[in-house]
């Protein structure tokens, strides 16, 4: 799958990575908005790595371009 068809599924809570990874990444998934000390938190995507859990996660141009991207169960 391509970014752009994985990306409605992030917004509806689905889990997401890429095959090509291999590694130790087991899924990113998207943060709604939220709010932190009164303030609003814009959504955020979230990677969860093993060993390490979660960190914040930033595509770059090779993850948007990619076609690798799976559903995580």
């Amino acid at each position: 799958m391509v970014f752009e068809e994985v990306l409605p599924r992030l917004k509806a809570g689905e889990k997401v990575i890429r095959s090509g990874w291999g590694g130790a990444e087991l899924y990113v998934k998207l943060v709604g908005q939220s709010k932190h000390d009164g303030e609003n938190l814009n959504p955020y995507f979230l990677i969860n790595v093993r060993g390490e859990g979660y960190t914040m996660f930033s595509p770059t141009v090779c993850d948007l371009l990619a076609e690798d991207w799976i559903i995580v169960e």
